[in-house]
């Protein structure tokens, strides 16, 4: 019987006979073709975290060579930085983003076209299904169509999901706070304000929180995370009202309050404001059916950043205050669609 010789190590020979050969080999193509089977990682990444970098360079019209660090992104859309990364690297392979080793990632170049367009050439649209199925999620949760504790496999099928679409939705869900994985199996849903009453009872506590945020000793808001706000106000006016989604009008406003109140530097106030924040999400979403009254709170907030950029604080704890309780009086106009 003709033998073969593998060389383990310098002067180690073992024979290996053709029988052995072939068993290898059978072990080494079956490898190759679960390789060959497994997805890309690209498509298990959560294609909606891409989408929102776009948006985000759109929005503030950042121009070739603008830095996007990778947690500034993550806190600016209060997500982990893997997820960030994760999208990052798929903008980079789009030619959106260049990288440099040790520095991270930059625009490559303004966008030209619409976002519409931008989001369809690079194939990003996946995320309008995710999109679609996490809002009717959200209101399902509302309505009381879903339970306490829920299966996987009861929302890919109730919602016609894929796996991917499934991880990206669920995902996106926990890392918003409104739903968690139980230990061991399946998910459940976190206490969340459900009903018009508990949403302007949020606002009353934020009615005492955030004017005197305004007022803490040491208060000081960054150049740049005011002029970030600014072009956000400004981008809502001029058509963004209409045209955002209705999680891109929630976030805008989220961020906008959150950061006048970290400026203060009282982890109290900041941590307060955030949860209150979290919980009230599903019942925001539920109130832009109505969006005639952002108009004037997007000048209401040009208002307040004027003020506080000339150190005006107590004028502008006023503002604030008279800000929220416009924002409350909206709101108690409109409860009926509030209701589940």
């Amino acid at each position: 019987m003709r033998l073969e010789h593998t060389l383990l190590r310098s002067g180690d020979v073992i024979p290996l006979t053709p029988q052995k050969r072939s068993a290898r080999q059978l072990a080494r193509n079956r490898t190759a073709a679960a390789l060959t089977l497994r997805p890309k990682a690209t498509q298990m990444i959560d294609r909606s975290i891409a989408k929102q970098i776009v948006e985000l360079i759109e929005s503030e019209g950042l121009d070739a060579g603008a830095h996007l660090p990778a947690q500034m992104l993550a806190d600016r859309l209060r997500v982990s930085r893997s997820p960030v990364n994760e999208a990052l690297a798929l903008l980079h392979e789009k030619g959106i983003l260049t990288r440099e080793k040790n520095r991270g990632f930059f625009v490559a170049k303004p966008l030209s076209e619409s976002l519409a367009d931008v989001v369809d050439d690079l194939h990003l649209a996946e995320a309008d299904v995710v999109t679609r199925a996490y809002f009717q999620i959200a209101d399902d949760r509302l309505k009381n169509e879903l339970p306490d504790e829920f299966s996987e496999q009861l929302i890919r099928t109730r919602y016609g999901l894929t796996s991917a679409q499934l991880t990206a939705v669920l995902g996106r869900i926990a890392r918003e706070g409104w739903a968690e994985r139980k230990p061991g199996y399946g998910w459940q849903f976190s206490p969340m304000l459900t009903t018009p009453d508990s949403l302007l009872k949020s606002y009353r506590l934020r009615l005492a929180l955030e004017p005197a945020a305004l007022l803490e000793p040491g208060y000081r808001l960054e150049r740049k995370v005011l002029e970030r706000c600014r072009e956000v106000e400004k981008h809502l006016l001029a058509g963004g009202i209409e045209t955002d989604t209705a999680d891109q009008l929630h976030d805008r406003g989220v961020r906008f309050h959150e950061s006048l109140v970290e400026a203060s530097g009282n982890s109290f106030f900041i941590d307060t404001i955030r949860r209150v924040n979290r919980v009230r999400r599903l019942l925001s979403y539920r109130s832009m059916q109505h969006r005639e009254r952002y108009v004037e709170h997007a000048k209401q907030h040009l208002h307040l950043l004027e003020l506080l950029e000339q150190e005006r604080n107590e004028e502008a704890s006023e503002a604030m205050r008279e800000h929220l309780l416009h924002t409350l009086d909206a709101l108690s106009r409109i409860s009926e669609i509030l209701e589940p």
